[in-house]
């Protein structure tokens, strides 16, 4: 249910479109902007965003949580070296150290006695590449287009398009099946999905995508907290080191442009 489930998580945009006509519809209806760019950045944030998110789902047919977070976050690099070699964003060198920090400090929270290399790693590494362009190009679509709940709900809107096709061809989708999970995707839906990629968009306003990738690999530090907690998950002395190396890197990537002479890593 891989593109089902993606579909359910992006469709659920009523809240979307209130913020959006609340907020934003009558300052963008003042303005003038260019329609066919503002349509092209957006299927590329549904294209990158449905890609993300269903390569993640299928990967996890074919490994486990252990090592998809490990391939997942491969994006804290990938993002700095898009920005950088592709289109010639000059990065503090501050980034380099704190990425490589933030994949040890991943490595360190997964279950390192079982890991080993499956076919469904390949996916969630192609997966980090999906999600890696969706940050970039975000960061690059605010600058032209400066209004985050738009954007937000025109990226779930069309990858809900983009994710229905594949769904119908190769899905049993009924709403009997949908009901059956229908806490997990009104949750997934609202907040994990709607709520948390607008706050994406509002963020990266102020941030440019490296220290982004770097703030985003604090999801498996707060994975195996709230695992500890609510499922009793064993959080070892190593886990514990990886996430405090995490911490120490997202905070470093942070300060040190500030005491730097040249904030190259911030907008």
């Amino acid at each position: 249910m891989g593109f089902s489930i993606y579909r359910s998580r992006h469709g659920n945009g009523l809240y979307r479109a209130l913020f959006f006509f609340i907020f934003e519809f009558k300052k963008i209806k003042e303005k003038k902007f260019s329609h066919n760019i503002t349509l092209i950045y957006l299927t590329l944030l549904g294209f990158f965003l449905t890609g993300g998110f269903a390569l993640q789902q299928y990967s996890l047919l074919y490994t486990d949580v252990a090592n998809s977070a490990i391939f997942t976050i491969f994006y804290v690099l990938i993002v700095p070296a898009i920005s950088y070699f592709l289109f010639s964003k000059k990065i503090h060198w501050s980034v380099w150290p704190s990425v490589f920090i933030c994949i040890i400090g991943g490595f360190l929270l997964t279950e390192i006695n079982n890991v080993t290399v499956r076919l469904g790693d390949s996916l969630v590494l192609l997966g980090a590449f999906f999600w890696a362009f969706h940050i970039v190009y975000l960061s690059k679509f605010l600058k032209l287009f400066n209004y985050p709940i738009a954007i937000t709900m025109g990226t779930c809107l069309i990858g809900s398009i983009i994710a229905f096709i594949p769904s119908l061809a190769f899905e049993n989708i009924t709403l009997g099946n949908l009901l059956l999970e229908k806490n997990e995707l009104l949750y997934a839906g609202v907040l994990s999905s709607g709520i948390g990629f607008l706050l994406q968009a509002y963020s990266q306003q102020h941030l440019s995508p490296a220290p982004v990738a770097i703030i985003f690999s604090l999801e498996g530090v707060f994975a195996a907290i709230f695992g500890w907690i609510l499922l009793n998950q064993f959080l070892s002395d190593i886990k514990i080191f990886g996430i405090v190396l995490i911490l120490i890197a997202v905070i470093f990537s942070q300060l040190a442009p500030i005491y730097g002479k040249k904030s190259y890593g911030r907008n």
